[in-house]
């Protein structure tokens, strides 16, 4: 499947439930994918994308960026305190902010920066231990622990759980959005982002169905 037939599908997705396109944007997920993929969803002319990895990313996008301008990169995975400066010079948004300590940290590098990406609030709305992110009851709190350090909080991401409903998880992520006042909702990925489109997603991350399988080594 091409990144234009998955564009196609999240258009006739929005149209579906009344949203008007371009309210849902596509991020090419290019975790361990080979350059050449990279550079034909680039050549075809898409410009978002996302990846999991800090030093991964910093090994092939600042190349890239020289030679497709226009380039907007998302970091999807956790991020290790360790990792925030090169993180805040690569990225344009985070959407891993899933602990205290990781706002507290970023917080401190911002104020000495002078600026920061769009962060987006991960939430682990399955509530599964091996997954990172904050669970929904302590969200709105964290989210408010965010904003009093002057935290540019613009949404926030989840990820639900393979077996169960995605269309719950993506209810109660837009729910807490919602309330809080959040206009950004990263959600749904290569096998269910058309229903997270129906639910309200403004950020789809799809990777497996644009370039295929990815190339672990």
């Amino acid at each position: 499947m091409s990144f234009s037939e998955v564009q196609s599908r999240i258009d006739a997705a929005l149209a579906e439930a009344g949203r008007p396109k371009g309210a849902a944007r596509l991020v090419a997920v290019s975790k361990v994918q080979p350059l050449e993929r990279v550079e034909a969803v680039l050549a075809a002319g898409h410009r978002l994308f996302g990846e999991n990895r800090v030093q991964e990313a910093a090994g092939k996008w600042p190349a890239l960026r020289e030679r497709f301008p226009g380039v907007e990169l998302h970091l999807l995975g956790p991020l290790q305190t360790n990792k925030i400066k090169p993180a805040l010079e690569l990225f344009d948004a985070i959407q891993s902010l899933d602990r205290p300590a990781l706002a507290e940290k970023l917080a401190a590098a911002v104020q000495g920066r002078g600026a920061c990406p769009q962060l987006f609030v991960q939430v682990n709305t399955g509530e599964e231990p091996q997954k990172a992110g904050v669970a929904p009851g302590e969200a709105d709190a964290f989210i408010a622990r965010c904003r009093a350090m002057d935290l540019p909080v613009a949404g926030l991401m989840a990820i639900p759980p393979a077996e169960e409903e995605p269309a719950l998880h993506f209810a109660l992520l837009a729910k807490i959005a919602e309330r809080n006042g959040l206009t950004e909702l990263s959600m749904g990925m290569s096998a269910d982002y058309e229903t997270a489109v129906r639910l309200g997603a403004t950020l789809v991350r799809v990777g497996s169905a644009i370039f295929g399988e990815r190339a672990y080594n």
